[in-house]
């Protein structure tokens, strides 16, 4: 008898047999009757499995910019062997242990199959002709025919009920040793292929890993045809099955520029693959999967298959199987499908991003794709938020509400008003309303975070982009000033009360490689708080304590803000202008004074300001060097992270060379019309601004600008000796 040659594990439903992959299997021995015996021992405990260590799946997620994190299958791997203590006698590779297994499914299959004593009405099949894969591009309508085939499927794939009573589409009858076998061979045959798929996706070889989920899946069409119900055990193989196909189309979709390499690995098929997909096709269409498994062009389509597989997987683990048995593996869907979501959020944000780079500088309003993009996004994040809060996943819930923050902030910029002759307009009520509610996300994510110990990385991003949020809301109030709805007093309130607020998310303290940054934002913060109070103390009339008080903030924040430029190294022509701006002041100041003494006063501490450029000048001609030596040495890669603005150096050494000329002829004239006798030093003072103003007058405006920084830094040095060392002055 044949039964006699397979001494497989009955498979019946109510035996309960037939487990999955990753939670344990039945041993299987494969002998030739002439040669059992011998080989009896040998094979008996002939197996398979894909892990020989259980890994931790308790670490959170730190960064979603792909899901290829949750997508590396060690991190996933089951506590379980399908069979202990295995040894295959021909090779320890994993892909020749399932063609072995393969090749014993498939001649289990055949024998089987001869036995039938009533033939199929079906064709007989041509093991030479291939099965075709049927691939096909998908339609708009692609995510709706997936989702109903899904639901579809899951009703198919009930719990065990029933057995089986009719006969099945080769004429086998329920219950028979036939019957028995064959629902052993292709559960044995879709586990085989699982674990093929699992291998391909750890090589990144996701081509052939779909192919192989496919056919694994193809394997369970068959045996779902012929059983009158699942037992939660294969149930649970199933939800892995699911979850490894969801998996694959994820990283197809990421990976979309591969695709020719992939679609070649998809189509390539075996002789025995072709032989086991003909024997299937005896019982069953094998087409119950085909649009879950086939290898599309649209990357959309391609998330959205991936997050139909993780739903399906979820509602078999939540209806199907005990929780008992599926606990462990609930928690790892409900990872999956919280990143998918965040996949598809960012694929829509992004698509939304892009329409609305498309129309920039246009007079246009906001359109209803990309609202709808909008909705799609948000939604996709708010129901990856509900999967990592199920699991208590606090890191990945705060980088969601991080990405939602994004999302405000897109919208935002959608509102942006554009005036008749294409020109950015005053500050709207639609950016004010979504650049809150982005703040009010990322506060949030900071929430869920709790602090900043165990998860650093995520905390500083947060923060990040939180001071971000804050600095961009104060610049455009501040630049796009709405002055035809509000006051200009209360523009300044709320352009400093949000300035202030982004300055306490800059860490200035802790060491990282976001410190250059938040120095560069709390430099500039101060830079535009001092700029602001300058233009208000110059407009103000009426109050002079507001005025005095105005003027004692401008300084404050322009000697902070002169300080934070000069610790970086790359923010040459900021602090230039920082410079340039605070000795207007100070000129400023000196119009409305009226004493001789006080203007002098004045006029020598603004002239010490002005030398305190001499450490601008210096970093600009090291970086004209830089750009000289390169153009001289094209070959030669340039290794400097910035590039010089020579047109910004152009600019303000135009403003510096008169204002400069300004406060040392005004100097002169001074100390030389005071009635008073000059002493030994201040003569020796005034013939050093004298020779200074002579040069400054007498040097060529069209020689090369290298030069000109070169004679600035030189005229500067002369009045060292006097007016103190810009060195000096920066580290006190």
């Amino acid at each position: 008898m044949l039964a006699e040659l397979f001494q497989l594990d009955d498979v019946s439903e109510d035996e309960g047999n037939g487990e999955s992959l990753r939670g344990g299997g039945s041993e299987d021995s494969y002998s030739d009757e002439e040669e059992e015996e011998e080989e009896e021992e040998e094979d008996e405990s002939c197996s398979y499995s894909t892990s020989s260590e259980p890994q931790d799946d308790s670490k959170a997620v730190a960064v979603i910019k792909s899901v290829g994190e949750l997508s590396v299958p060690e991190k996933y791997k089951s506590t379980h062997q399908i069979r202990p203590n295995c040894a295959f006698p021909v090779s320890q590779d994993k892909e020749e242990k399932c063609r072995l297994v393969l090749s014993y499914v498939l001649k289990g299959l055949k024998a089987v199959d001869n036995s039938i004593k009533k033939e199929s009405d079906l064709p007989a099949a041509d093991p030479s002709t291939p099965i075709p894969l049927k691939y096909e591009e998908r339609s708009q309508n692609g995510a709706r025919d997936v989702e109903k085939e899904i639901a579809l499927l899951l009703d198919r794939v009930g719990p065990c009920n029933e057995e089986l009573k009719v006969t099945t589409r080769s004429g086998m009858l329920p219950g028979t040793w036939q019957h028995r076998m064959k629902l052993q061979l292709f559960l044995k045959a879709s586990k085989a292929y699982f674990v093929l798929s699992d291998a391909a996706t750890n090589l990144l070889k996701y081509g052939r890993a779909l192919r192989y989920i496919k056919l694994a899946l193809q394997c369970h069409d068959g045996y779902c045809s012929i059983s009158g119900g699942l037992h939660p055990q294969v149930l649970l193989f199933h939800c892995q099955c699911l979850s490894l196909c969801g998996d694959v189309q994820l990283m197809l979709a990421q990976n979309a520029s591969n695709r020719a390499a992939y679609l070649e690995e998809y189509n390539y098929q075996t002789k025995d693959d072709q032989e086991i997909l003909h024997c299937l096709h005896r019982e069953s269409s094998c087409q119950a999967f085909s649009m879950a498994t086939d290898l599309a062009s649209d990357p959309e389509y391609q998330l959205i298959v991936s997050s139909k597989c993780y739903e399906a997987a979820h509602d078999l683990l939540t209806s199907g199987v005990p929780k008992d048995l599926g606990q462990e593996q609930l928690g790892q869907v409900l990872k999956r499908l919280g990143n998918i979501r965040n996949e598809m959020g960012v694929f829509y944000m992004n698509q939304a991003a892009a329409m609305q780079a498309e129309k920039q500088g246009v007079r246009r309003s906001v359109c209803v794709a990309e609202q709808e993009l909008w909705k799609k996004s948000f939604s996709c994040f708010e129901k990856g938020m509900q999967d990592f809060n199920a699991i208590s996943d606090s890191v990945n819930t705060a980088l969601l509400l991080c990405n939602i923050g994004r999302l405000m902030r897109i919208c935002a910029q959608a509102h942006c008003v554009t005036t008749s002759e294409h020109s950015r307009g005053e500050f709207s009520p639609g950016e004010a309303l979504y650049y809150n509610k982005a703040i009010d996300y990322y506060q949030r994510a900071l929430k869920s975070l709790g602090c900043r110990e165990g998860h650093s990385a995520v905390w500083d991003s947060v923060n990040w982009e939180l001071s971000t949020t804050y600095f961009t809301l104060a610049t455009l109030l501040q630049d796009y000033a709405p002055l035809s709805r509000k006051a200009q007093e209360q523009i300044e309130r709320e352009v400093t009360e949000s300035m202030m607020k982004s300055l306490r998310y800059c860490d200035l303290q802790t060491e990282s490689a976001r410190q250059p940054l938040y120095q560069y934002r709390a430099a500039t913060i101060h830079h535009r708080l001092a700029s602001m109070y300058h233009s208000c103390y110059r407009n103000q009339v009426g109050d002079e304590s507001v005025r005095k008080q105005h003027k004692a903030l401008a300084e404050q924040h322009y000697s902070k803000a002169v300080r934070l430029f000069i610790s970086l190294s790359e923010a040459p022509c900021e602090l230039l202008r920082t410079l340039l701006e605070r000795v207007a002041f100070a000129e400023f100041t000196m119009a409305g004074q009226n004493s001789s003494a006080v203007k002098l006063k004045t006029l020598t501490g603004a002239l010490e300001i002005m030398c305190e450029t001499r450490h601008a000048f210096k970093l600009i001609h090291k970086e004209l060097l830089e750009q000289q030596e390169k153009h001289q040495s094209p070959a030669e890669e340039d290794s400097s992270s910035s590039e010089l603005n020579t047109e910004e150096v152009v600019k303000l050494t135009g403003i510096f060379e008169p204002s400069f000329s300004f406060l040392l002829l005004q100097l002169i004239k001074l100390s030389t019309a005071s009635k008073r006798k000059l002493g030994g030093k201040e003569e020796e003072q005034v013939k050093i601004y004298k020779n200074v103003y002579s040069r400054l007058l007498r040097a060529e405006k069209s020689v090369p600008l290298i030069q000109r920084v070169s004679l600035f830094m030189e005229l500067l040095d002369q009045l060292k000796p006097t007016t103190g060392s810009d060195e000096a002055r920066s580290s006190s």
